[in-house]
C-alpha cells in the first residue's frame, strides 16, 4: 500500500518539475534541435537574405529621415541667422 502511495507521490512531484524543465532555456533548444533544420533556422540561406533585405529597407528609410533632418536643421540655421532677411 505504501509502494503506491509513494509511487504515485513521485509521480506527482515529476509533474512540475517536468514542466519547468519542458520550459526552460535549455529545453526549448533541446525542441528545436529534435524539430531539425528549417527554412526560418537561424543561419539558414534564406533566412539570411530575409534579415539582409530588411537590414537594407531599414537604412534606405534611416537615410530618407537623416536627409530631411538635415534639410530642416539647414533651414532653422537660415532663420537664426538672420531672421529678418527671410521676412522681406
Amino acid at each position: 500500500m505504501w509502494i503506491v502511495i509513494i509511487v504515485l507521490l513521485g509521480i506527482a512531484l515529476m509533474i512540475p518539475i517536468t514542466a519547468i524543465l519542458l520550459d526552460s532555456p535549455l529545453g526549448r533548444s533541446m525542441a528545436r534541435r529534435l524539430e531539425g533544420p528549417s527554412d526560418g533556422a537561424p543561419g539558414s540561406v534564406r533566412e539570411l537574405e530575409r534579415r539582409v533585405e530588411a537590414l537594407e529597407t531599414d537604412i534606405a528609410d534611416l537615410t530618407r529621415s537623416v536627409t530631411g533632418m538635415r534639410e530642416e536643421v539647414q533651414f532653422v540655421q537660415r532663420l537664426l541667422e538672420d531672421p529678418k532677411k527671410k521676412r522681406t
